[in-house]
C-alpha cells in the first residue's frame, strides 16, 4: 500500500510537467499556505541595511551596487513573483523552474552572469521526522539570492554575523556569503547526524537487553528510510564543492577557494558517519531477526523438553493402561504408589540430566 502510494504521488508530480514548455514555472512542493516575503541585506565593511522588501522592483536597486546584497526570497508558491525578480536578474527560465520544482536534485549551473546552486537543508521538526527543504542560491558579482518555501532556515548565525560585523563575512564579496550559507546547511547535517547516532544507540541497546517491543522493526525501518534521505539530499552536495573548488569562475575569488575545502572536508566526514550508520542499520536488522529467532529457539527448547520428559511417564502410563488381565503387578496392593513414585523419580532425574547439560 506504501509501494502504491509513493508511486500514485511521484506519477503525479511527473504528469504536472507533461506536455509543458521548458521554462514553465510549476511549483512542486507541499507548503502552499505561506506567505511571500523578500528579505534583504545590503552591506559594506562600515555599513549594513536590513530591510523587507514591500515591493518586488525594489530588488533591482541592488544589483549593481558597490556593496554586497543577500536577498532571501521565501515563499516558492508565488511563482509570478519568481518570475518578476528573475526578469530583473536576468535568470535563466530553467533556472527558475528548478528553483519552484522542489524535488530537484542537489547541482550546480554555470552561466555568464551568475552561478546557480541547488542544495537541501535539513532539520528535525517538532515531531523528531527529518524535514528536507530545498533551497537555491543564486551567486552574482556582488549579490547572492537565496530561495526558500517557506520562513525558517539555518541562517541564524549568518545573519548576527552580518548585523554584528563578526567575523570576516563583511569584509570579503558575496562568493563569501555564499559559501557561509553553505557553510551553515553543511553544519547543521551534523546535528542531524548526531541525532540518527543518538537514535541507532537506543534501539542497539533496547535490542541488547532482550525487552525489545514488538513495534522495533517498524523502528528500525523508518529509521532506515531516514538514512537513505539524508544520503541522498548530501551526497551530490560534495560534487558541487568538488566543482566550486577547481572551478575557475570570475566571481569565486582564490583567497575563498580554501573555505570551500573545509566544507569539502567537513562532507567526507560527514558522508563517512552516514555509511557507518547505514552499516550499522543493518547489523541491528540482523541482529533483530537473530533475537527473534533466539526467542523461537527457547520456546521450542522449553516444550521439546517437556514432550521428552513426558514420553517414558507416558510409555509407562501406556503399559499399565491396557487393561489385560493376566498382568501381575494389577494385583499388587501398593503398585500404584510404587508405580507413581517410579515415574516423579525418573522425571527427577531426567531434570538433573538436562541441568548437568545445560540444556536448562
Amino acid at each position: 500500500m506504501i509501494k502504491r502510494r509513493l508511486r500514485k504521488k511521484r506519477t503525479q508530480e511527473s504528469k504536472k510537467h507533461i506536455g509543458q514548455v521548458p521554462g514553465t514555472l510549476i511549483y512542486t512542493g507541499k507548503k502552499s499556505d505561506k506567505d511571500f516575503q523578500v528579505e534583504c541585506f545590503d552591506y559594506t565593511k562600515d555599513h549594513i541595511e536590513e530591510s523587507i522588501l514591500l515591493n518586488i522592483e525594489d530588488a533591482i536597486n541592488y544589483k549593481e551596487t558597490d556593496s554586497v546584497t543577500w536577498i532571501n526570497v521565501d515563499g516558492l508558491k508565488h511563482t509570478d513573483k519568481i518570475e518578476d525578480i528573475g526578469k530583473q536578474y536576468d535568470l535563466h527560465p530553467l533556472v527558475l523552474e528548478d528553483i519552484v520544482n522542489t524535488s530537484q536534485r542537489p547541482k550546480i549551473d554555470e552561466y555568464e552572469d551568475y552561478l546557480f546552486v541547488v542544495l537541501k537543508m535539513l532539520y528535525y521538526d517538532d515531531e523528531e521526522n527529518i524535514v528536507i527543504e530545498q533551497v537555491s542560491v543564486i551567486l552574482g558579482k556582488n549579490y547572492v539570492l537565496t530561495f526558500q518555501e517557506s520562513e525558517g532556515d539555518v541562517f541564524g548565525s549568518i545573519r548576527e554575523r552580518l548585523r554584528l560585523a563578526n567575523g570576516r563575512i563583511r569584509g570579503l564579496k558575496s562568493d563569501y556569503l555564499m559559501y557561509a550559507l553553505i557553510d551553515a546547511i553543511v553544519d547543521n547535517y551534523f546535528s542531524i547526524i548526531e541525532t540518527l547516532g543518538y537514535k541507532i544507540e537506543d534501539l542497539e541497546n533496547e535490542l541488547f537487553s532482550g525487552n525489545a517491543k514488538e513495534e522495533i522493526n517498524a523502528e528500525v525501518q523508518q529509521l532506515k528510510r531516514e538514512i537513505l534521505k539524508v544520503r541522498r539530499a548530501i551526497f551530490p552536495l560534495r560534487e558541487i564543492i568538488n566543482r566550486i573548488e577547481k572551478g575557475d569562475h570570475p566571481f569565486i575569488y582564490k583567497r575563498t577557494i580554501t573555505f570551500y575545502r573545509d566544507i569539502y572536508d567537513h562532507l567526507i566526514q560527514v558522508s563517512e558517519n552516514i555509511d557507518i550508520y547505514r552499516e550499522m542499520i543493518w547489523s541491528l536488522m540482523d541482529m533483530y531477526m537473530t533475537t527473534i529467532s533466539n526467542r523461537m529457539n527457547e520456546v521450542m527448547k522449553v516444550l521439546t523438553i517437556i514432550a521428552t520428559i513426558f514420553i517414558p511417564l507416558t510409555f509407562i502410563a501406556g503399559i499399565y493402561g491396557m487393561n489385560f488381565e493376566h498382568m501381575p503387578e494389577l494385583k499388587y496392593r501398593y503398585g500404584y504408589f510404587v508405580l507413581l513414585g517410579l515415574m516423579i523419580l525418573m522425571f527427577l532425574a531426567m531434570l538433573y540430566y538436562f541441568k548437568r547439560k545445560k540444556w536448562l
